[in-house]
């Protein structure tokens, strides 16, 4: 036998493992972890204004923030409600995008 055939006559079965499991962080362990970092920046870039889902359904705009809590108004006679930061699914940011108005190099001055 050759080198290469003994090795894998021996340790192919070690070799397939550790294959395996490298094949399983790519495919199931690193994209998880990236869903939950995402996740996390969403509920860290939270601000008052926004529209969010709960992970219980519930829909509402942010009031305020404190520390891990996050109170908001739903319905029609805005029922102020508190949530853990973690409960929140997803946002919808209404933040005003400030556009420059700073196009005063029209060259209409010839």
């Amino acid at each position: 036998m050759t080198g290469f055939a003994a090795f894998m006559a021996n340790y192919g079965g070690i070799v397939f493992l550790v294959l395996m499991i490298v094949v399983m962080y790519f495919l199931m362990i690193r994209p998880q972890k990236k869903k939950q970092k995402a996740e996390q920046e969403m509920r860290n870039n939270l601000r008052v204004g926004d529209e969010l889902t709960t992970i219980g359904g519930v829909c509402g705009r942010v009031v305020s923030i404190k520390d891990d809590t996050v109170t908001i108004e739903s319905g029609t006679d805005r029922s102020k409600l508190q949530f853990k930061k973690w409960a929140i699914q997803s946002v919808e940011t209404k933040h005003e995008v400030s556009v420059d108005d700073d196009d005063d190099d029209d060259d209409d001055d010839i």
